[in-house]
């Protein structure tokens, strides 16, 4: 075995976290206690990040109104999807894509402003402080599921909206409403794929040695 290897009880709790995350849309009554928050902020915070920018900023929202005002931009947005999604307009409309209003924690990950001064590793990439941001929300994510708490991404906003109600200053831009919080239990398998809305692919049809491979 590698020296540098986690015992064998750690590596499969590590490998648990990740089989067994899911992205929660149904919450239950309680809360994160502060200790906890603390810690996945920490495990968020640890994230890499290209050129040790660290562009990920945190803001946790306590005031109810915001609450209400953030679940009004989903729902528009949600309308506005199922309308671009044509045929699939109502099936979508059945889904439960959020859990604003019943999750106990809500946080919004945005992208901090200046960006552009960090040229380390986005000369010709860009995007990779999304990337980087990315990173963190995935590190909070799997620690939040060793502490049995479901975590929800919502990307159904629009990101000048959101930006506008939370006062973000000019070249920021929230990229993640993240739900967080106690759930009744953990879905066996992706709820989209519960629902029948799509069906993951496996690995083999995504894996490639040396060069892209034509598709069948």
């Amino acid at each position: 075995m590698n020296e540098h290897a986690y015992s064998d009880a750690e590596r499969a709790a590590v490998y648990r976290a990740i089989a067994e995350r899911r992205d929660m849309r149904h919450f239950s009554a309680g809360t994160v206690a502060p200790e906890v928050l603390a810690r996945l902020l920490e495990a968020a915070h640890h994230a890499p990040s290209v050129g040790l920018m660290q562009p990920w900023r945190f803001i946790r929202i306590t005031r109810p109104d915001l609450r209400e005002a953030i679940h009004g931009l989903v729902e528009a947005e949600r309308v506005l999807t199922a309308e671009a999604l044509g045929q699939r307009a109502d099936e979508f409309m059945r889904l439960k894509v959020e859990g604003v209003r019943e999750c106990a924690e809500l946080l919004v990950i945005a992208l901090g402003d200046q960006r552009e001064a960090h040229v380390f590793g986005r000369r010709t990439l860009p995007e990779m402080d999304l990337a980087s941001v990315s990173c963190a929300i995935q590190n909070l994510w799997l620690a939040a599921r060793a502490e049995g708490l479901g975590v929800g991404w919502v990307s159904l906003f629009e990101p000048q909206a959101l930006a506008d109600l939370l006062h973000l200053p000019a070249g920021a831009k929230p990229v993640a409403v993240l739900c967080l919080g106690p759930v009744p239990e953990f879905y066996p398998t992706p709820m989209l794929q519960q629902e029948g809305w799509a069906t993951p692919r496996p690995l083999h049809e995504l894996l490639f040695t040396d060069a892209w491979e034509a598709q069948p």
